[in-house]
């Protein structure tokens, strides 16, 4: 039987649950038989908060010991988990060429893994926020990590912890990637006043995180519009108030803010008609579950080359 009528079936007998319910549904089993649980990436563990915590790490043949070395941590969407992060966004492959180490953390719940992004008055001290310092702290005792080239991005609820950890790690983070971002509205808890770079894809027909803001049925929660998060992320950012506008490619269009304090742009990019899907990089789910898939960029180098232009001043 293929998954189309699993998942399919399963809808059916659970027609009346909370949609939220049936995603977490439809989450795992896209877990289970799209994705394999363990790469060719090394498991290892940390114990942060009081929990025993897991990521994948990989570390390309081309990283040399006596060389600092980048690291990019890429953070897995809701109902997901570390493996799933690393199939989706290729990240390994750029590794290989550059030299940098990837690590994919594991968020935490039954099953499939999500990450904690909600604000609180003390946001600096979340698991996930611990989990993710302890992490830094001991990658950089057991590899030559460039302290001034640690990144991080995300998917959908990785890409809003993404934000999170630009609200409370901008003293080691020095950019940050958003891709069809699940985020918060407020900004009354981000508390790190250092402008962090940021470069965001998003998908003008994404069913789940509206490119236009409101309620998502899909997700079970109402999401702020992504051209005005990211115009309040330049604002944070110290930029320019009028964004350049350019075509990149047929179906992408660029909105770029410059002239930002400590050089923090601001880039997001609207890959029309696109779903909830990492451009360029491996399908999230089929088209017809999750929205069309773009391959008109490549996500993933785009955000390294950023990433490159944007290291961490006095480290």
């Amino acid at each position: 039987m293929n998954l189309r009528k699993i998942v399919i079936r399963a809808v059916l007998v659970l027609i009346a649950a909370p949609i939220a319910l049936l995603l977490l549904l439809v989450g795992f089993f896209y877990s289970v038989f799209y994705f394999p649980n363990r790469t060719n990436a090394v498991t290892q563990t940390i114990f942060a908060s009081g929990e025993k915590r897991e990521y994948l790490l990989y570390v390309p043949k081309s990283y040399d010991p006596a060389k600092p070395a980048p690291l990019v941590i890429t953070l897995h969407t809701s109902m997901s988990w570390d493996s799933a992060a690393m199939a989706i966004s290729q990240w390994n492959q750029v590794a290989d060429e550059q030299g940098f180490l990837v690590a994919y953390p594991q968020g935490t719940g039954f099953g499939s893994k999500s990450w904690e992004m909600a604000g609180s008055e003390t946001p600096d001290r979340m698991p996930d926020v611990i989990f993710i310092t302890a992490l830094i702290d001991k990658l950089e005792g057991a590899y030559n990590i460039d302290k001034a080239r640690i990144y991080a991005n995300g998917m959908s609820n990785g890409g809003g912890m993404a934000f999170v950890v630009s609200c409370t790690l901008s003293d080691r983070i020095a950019a940050v990637g958003l891709i069809s971002a699940g985020l918060d509205p407020g900004w009354s808890w981000c508390t790190d006043h250092r402008p962090v770079p940021v470069i965001a894809f998003h998908g003008t027909a994404d069913p789940v995180c509206p490119y236009k803001g409101g309620y998502s049925k899909l997700a079970g929660g109402a999401f702020p519009s992504i051209p005005d998060f990211f115009a309040n992320w330049s604002k944070r950012n110290q930029c320019g108030p009028s964004p350049l506008e350019a075509s990149i490619a047929a179906n992408v269009t660029r909105l770029q803010y410059t002239n930002c304090a400590e050089n923090a742009d601001v880039e997001l990019y609207a890959i029309q008609g696109e779903g909830h899907q990492w451009p360029g990089g491996r399908r999230v789910a089929a088209e017809w579950l999750l929205g069309p898939y773009s391959r008109n960029i490549d996500a993933t180098r785009q955000m390294w080359e950023f990433f490159q232009e944007h290291p961490l001043a006095g480290k």
